[in-house]
């Protein structure tokens, strides 16, 4: 299973769709159960995923160290901002097998949203990385809101030939409404339909571009998944800073996501916990969508309305990765990602 840890609630960016730390109350700025509970924990599952997370995760490298060293996990993961990639040495960046840094596409986006000079900071990072030998698998990891141009921004990550991947989040969980609806129709949707039209041009041409939401829906075409895609709840959970477990790591100050904690639940305890279901699972495209994000389909933060602009473009993204594979998909279309990566798959 896949298990977020968090090292801090802190960050050190307050981000225009995000808002930064979380309160010290919610989510603890340490940690502050001891690194045994975790070991004991981990122990349990021999095929363990550790992914890195906060707040910014390198505010704390001194415990990804710790943990790196000492907790059993099969595979570890990190989703950072990047900026700090010089707190953590060089030996654990090359354990990492995947390394998620955010990244908003064109670096006049990527300012905007996440402050200025970020985007020269995280390619410092990506180059960093690439000169001290990592070999895994190095994500651009986006978030597209109202400024963004998926097609363009997207095409811009591709065209530095320095990620394996380039993932997305939407812009539709953590900001206030904005006119989500008219940007979709207006950009959004026909950008999807341009990527997909590069995609397709670039198999044709016996090359796969590693656009990772086409390459997750691919796969989910083939051989199904989760639901969610991501896993939260169903094997993916999240350890809290005071070793609280939650069923999906933005979830932290809801009640329906709090499982349990490490020193007195075991993983098998926690797997197919909590779940998505109607209108969902009755959809046409559930095998390819699985509900898309559990914290969405609980918490509904747009509203019915606001839920369903979302699935419109879902279907949208959806329509065209079938469309395009059933004309043309070699067998690596389906491989990626092999295992639980921390990526939703589905934008």
């Amino acid at each position: 299973m896949l298990y977020f840890v968090f090292t801090t609630g802190q960050c050190n960016l307050k981000c225009r769709y995000c808002g930064g730390s979380f309160p010290q109350d919610l989510v603890p700025w340490r940690i502050l159960y001891p690194l045994r509970d975790l070991i004991d924990f981990i122990a349990e599952d021999d095929d363990a995923t550790i992914a890195f997370y906060g707040g910014e995760p390198l505010l704390n490298a001194q415990y990804i160290a710790q943990v790196m060293d000492h907790v059993p996990a099969k595979r570890f993961v990190i989703q950072t901002n990047g900026l700090l990639f010089k707190r953590l040495k060089a030996e654990y960046w090359r354990k990492m097998d995947t390394v998620l840094l955010s990244i908003d596409g064109r670096e006049a986006i990527t300012d905007y949203y996440r402050g200025r000079g970020v985007y020269r900071k995280v390619l410092e990072a990506a180059h960093f990385l690439r000169k001290i030998g990592f070999k895994g698998d190095l994500i651009a990891r986006m978030t597209i809101s109202s400024r963004s141009d998926v097609f363009r921004d997207v095409l811009h990550l591709l065209s530095l030939d320095i990620f394996d991947h380039v993932h997305w989040q939407l812009d539709v969980v953590w900001s206030p409404p904005w006119d989500f609806r008219s940007w979709a129709r207006r950009s959004y949707m026909p950008g999807i339909s341009r990527l997909i039209h590069l995609w397709k041009e670039s198999l044709e041409a016996g090359r796969v571009l590693g656009i990772a939401p086409f390459l997750g829906i691919a796969r989910r075409a083939k051989y199904g998944g989760p639901a969610p895609p991501c896993g939260a709840g169903q094997n993916a959970f999240a350890i809290l800073t005071d070793g609280r477990i939650i069923a999906c790591p933005i979830a932290v100050d809801v009640p329906w996501a709090l499982l349990g904690h490490i020193s007195t639940h075991s993983p098998g305890e926690l797997k197919g916990k909590v779940g998505i279901g109607e209108p969902c699972t009755s959809c046409e495209v559930f095998r390819y969508c699985g509900g898309r994000c559990l914290y969405a389909y609980k918490e509904r933060y747009w509203g019915e309305e606001g839920f369903r602009a979302v699935c419109q473009v879902t279907k949208h993204t959806i329509r065209e990765v079938l469309e395009c594979i059933d004309k043309c998909a070699p067998s690596e279309v389906f491989s990626y990602p092999s295992f639980n990566n921390s990526l939703e798959i589905i934008p």
